[in-house]
């Protein structure tokens, strides 16, 4: 038998049966995927069938850079021809430089240091053991996050994440995790006292529906945490690396208080990124900031084989580098803007929430007579329209386009769901 065909290779090319040889071969945890696709350049891909589809998802909010970059396509072409992977026994040069980058990205202050993970939900594991290390040390016991919120679904990660569908077929988790309303500062200003050790927030909730926290509300999250000796970790996983306009969603808030007048900035304690970090090349990050968050985890405490390695640091050390010789978080500002402007003219839109390209849209529940019309638009835009899109709920819409989409990309967009929308209304 050939090399080949111990493989299988002859299979590959038959893609007209892959949902049946995907059913065969994958775990059905994420159900049967909506296409398959078999190349990307800019901001389209393009599918088995030789459609070619403008990605207004990014791979949900991953590929910052969008598909194919020749910065990133070239640099871990060389970077794999000289050091691809080393544990973290040893250390590399695009290591070292991404920590340094993202440290002066986050104006972290003397004393910060950098964890590096595979995922968000590893970086959020990183961030739940300091904070249980913290715990431990002080005696504090209860551990905050939201209703609503999404960190992970890894056993750590899921016990901060309230949805009861993702936690009530693995309960019972970590114990201590109180869950409050979102935005609410009253339930805050009484849930946070002496008796806790850290508080978990997303500046905006993806996976909500884009919905966003206040900056006075995150203000008073940080002045709490600080008063009762609290560690406020900042879940950047989906706002991180200029999805928002700013570096990261936290330094958009604290200019928006300093334009407003108010006294105070939102600096967490600990940080925690993934998604566009690597542009598409798995990598996590904890940041903590201060020397007193980084002495949490000692030597042994925490760990990772794969994390950082000289492959994935690169990756993310040319996303961070691209992005800002590029202009891309003036250019996420830029289009998503004119995204939001064109989105608020259609007529079945009830409300969109727009930070720089990370973007939800509801839809008007009487505009159509479909009981979940996000859903259904999703496959409309992709069938009919030639877009990826997401759904959040039964009528909420989520955009995370590549940072690199053009002002025509957004209009071509706005022209295309806006038929969209009335073939579904229609319907």
């Amino acid at each position: 038998m050939s090399y080949p065909d111990l493989l299988g290779l002859e299979k590959l090319d038959a893609v007209d049966s892959w949902e049946e040889r995907y059913e065969s071969s994958l775990m059905g945890v994420f159900g049967t995927p909506q296409e398959l696709l078999v190349a990307g350049r800019g901001c389209w891909v393009t599918d088995s069938r030789g459609n070619e589809l403008l990605d207004m998802l990014g791979g949900i909010a991953v590929n910052a850079l969008g598909h194919n970059h020749p910065a990133l396509t070239g640099a871990l072409a060389e970077q794999l021809k000289t050091l691809g992977h080393i544990s973290n026994l040893f250390t590399s040069v695009p290591q070292m430089r991404l920590a340094e980058l993202l440290l002066n990205a986050a104006d972290a202050p003397e004393g910060s240091s950098v964890f590096f993970a595979n995922s968000g939900s590893e970086a959020n594991e990183a961030a739940l053991k300091a904070v249980l290390r913290h715990r431990k040390d002080t005696g504090k016991y209860r551990i905050l996050a939201l209703e609503g919120g999404f960190h992970g679904r890894t056993a750590g990660a899921l016990s901060l994440t309230h949805k009861p569908a993702f936690r009530e077929p693995f309960g019972p988790l970590i114990e201590g995790i109180d869950f409050l309303p979102p935005d609410d500062l009253s339930a805050l200003e009484t849930a946070l006292d002496e008796d806790v050790a850290g508080i978990f927030l997303e500046p905006i909730q993806g996976e909500a529906g884009v919905r966003p926290l206040s900056a006075e509300y995150l203000l008073r999250a940080r002045q709490l945490a600080s008063q009762h000796g609290a560690l406020l970790v900042l879940d950047e996983v989906q706002t991180g690396i200029g999805r928002t306009g700013d570096w990261f969603r936290h330094q958009g808030v604290s200019r928006e208080l300093a334009e407003s007048g108010a006294d105070g900035v939102v600096r967490p304690d600990l940080m925690t990124l993934a998604k566009g970090l690597g542009s598409g090349v798995p990598i996590g990050a904890l940041v903590a900031f201060g020397q007193q968050a980084s002495g949490l985890l000692g030597a042994g405490q925490h760990g990772s084989t794969f994390g950082g390695n000289p492959l994935a640091a690169l990756a993310g050390q040319v996303t961070l580098e691209t992005i800002a010789s590029e202009g891309l978080l003036e250019n996420a500002q830029r289009v998503g803007a004119r995204l939001a402007a064109g989105l608020g003219e259609l007529e079945a839109i009830a409300e969109v929430r727009q930070y720089g390209l990370h973007v939800g849209v509801d839809l008007d529940p009487a505009a159509f007579a479909a009981e979940a019309p996000a859903k259904e638009l999703v496959g409309i835009a992709r069938e009919q329209q030639q877009l990826i899109i997401n759904a959040t709920g039964e009528h909420t819409l989520r955009l995370a386009p590549p940072l690199i989409l053009s002002e025509q990309e957004a209009d071509l967009f706005l022209t295309r769901i806006g038929a969209a929308v009335r073939h579904l209304q229609e319907a």
